[in-house]
């Protein structure tokens, strides 16, 4: 076991945080409240942009489901008569300039979520290593689509960007997992966090109260070499695949396969992990079935084994509602 899975037995499944990682929880706390204080005192400014914005985020390490959030928070916008961009932080890449996301952005550069959601949405899109400036980026007016809200695709702890609104997604397998701040537990911020948040998204399972259930739907299994080929997942029902997930929870792909009667092979690699071809070389000609954001990855050295499996976000309609009609109010600026 490496220490990453340690850390998951430590985090999720029940073993004990040893003495050394509880020490370290008062020390990365100070650090984090060091952090804070000077925007706290107005050292440091706040960027405040022209146009709303909505952060989405979680409270702990790891993959909740953000991204579908994401992509049907610009579907329903759109159906709402707005016109969202997405800013990003580009986590996985190595772009150092302010950088818009297009159809020939390279996912080393500026990320694999970023080229994901422009590859589903054709939102506006870009990344930068201070939110406001991807922001800027999108609003400097020399874009042929201006946009008139930003979404943040994480950043509930970017202190340097005011938002309008916040909305947390929370694993609903794992949750919190054993509710101990960092390094001993999972949470990046303290559970009074959650207290100033508007919206709490249970990404699975039974929602609590107050919080908004998501549900992700699979939309269908697609070639790598051929998007056209797209066929349902319960086609591959008594199947033997290789499964490969490099997301935060790669459990829960692998989960979302075997329900479907689907006999796994499980390739969990790290979040964001930058995939070569011998990552797939698995020496047999069984297909492969990985998520799309691994996908995203995998365009140079594809072949004719490989397939993600796409999902959507469901949420209720409500939820859609409550934020456009909080965007039409006018702005409630989110200070940190």
């Amino acid at each position: 076991m490496n220490f990453a899975e340690r850390l998951q037995a430590i985090w999720y499944g029940g073993e004990p945080p040893p003495l050394a990682l509880r020490a370290l929880v008062p020390i990365y706390l100070g650090l984090r409240n060091l952090h804070r204080l000077p925007y706290r005192l107005g050292l440091r400014a706040v960027a405040r942009l022209s146009v709303p914005v909505i952060v989405v985020g979680n409270l702990t390490i790891g993959g909740t489901g953000k991204t579908p959030l994401v992509l049907a928070l610009i579907d329903a916008l759109r159906a709402r008569g707005w016109s969202p961009g997405v800013i990003s932080r580009g986590y996985g890449g190595r772009t150092i300039v302010p950088t818009r996301v297009d159809d020939g952005s390279d996912p080393a550069v500026v990320g694999d979520e970023p080229c994901l959601i422009f590859k589903r949405s054709g939102a506006p899109i870009a990344v930068a290593r201070r939110r406001a400036d991807a922001g800027r980026l999108l609003l400097d007016g020399r874009n042929e689509i201006t946009p008139d809200l930003l979404i943040a695709d994480d950043g509930l702890q970017h202190l340097a960007l005011a938002r309008d609104i916040e909305i947390c997604v929370i694993d609903g397998e794992r949750r919190f997992g054993n509710g101990r701040l960092l390094p001993a537990g999972p949470l990046r911020e303290p559970f009074d966090r959650l207290g100033g948040i508007a919206f709490r998204i249970i990404n699975g399972g039974a929602p609590d109260e107050g919080s908004i259930a998501m549900q992700l739907r699979v939309e269908g299994v697609v070639s790598l070499l051929d998007a056209g080929q797209r066929e349902p997942l319960a086609n591959w029902s008594n199947r033997r695949v290789h499964a490969v997930a490099g997301i935060g929870n790669p459990g829960r792909f692998f989960r979302l396969l075997r329900d479907a009667g689907i006999v796994v092979i499980e390739h969990p690699f790290s979040d964001h992990h930058a995939f070569v071809a011998e990552d797939l070389a698995f020496n047999d000609h069984l297909p492969v079935l990985m998520t799309e954001k691994d996908a995203i990855k995998c365009g140079l050295f594809a072949d004719n084994r490989m397939h993600h499996v796409a999902v959507s976000a469901t949420l209720p309609q409500s939820f859609f509602d409550d934020i456009h009609a909080r965007l039409k109010r006018g702005r409630g600026t989110i200070d940190n």
